[in-house]
């Protein structure tokens, strides 16, 4: 069984990288998903750990125009952080 540090690291890693293959900034994606950039750079740091909705992840997978699985994927072994 995972721990929630897990779960939140795969979120917080997909969308990062799904922004950035975007070619967008934390600015412009939150602008999009109408969250302020403090509020999503959080969701891309260690400092979120609670209260992210479903509804915002489906939200940012619909302006990073991907399908909400995207944002599940496992993340390959060698880019997980100790």
């Amino acid at each position: 069984m995972h721990n929630d540090n897990y779960y939140f690291d795969i979120i917080r890693y997909n969308i990062k990288k799904e922004r950035k293959k975007a070619g967008l900034t934390q600015q412009q994606l939150a602008d999009k998903v109408d969250i302020t950039m403090n509020y999503l750079a959080k969701i891309e740091s260690k400092k979120m750990q609670r209260g992210l909705s479903v509804t915002i992840i489906g939200r940012i997978a619909d302006a990073l125009n991907i399908d909400i699985k995207n944002l599940f994927n496992p993340i390959p072994k060698q880019k997980i952080e100790p």
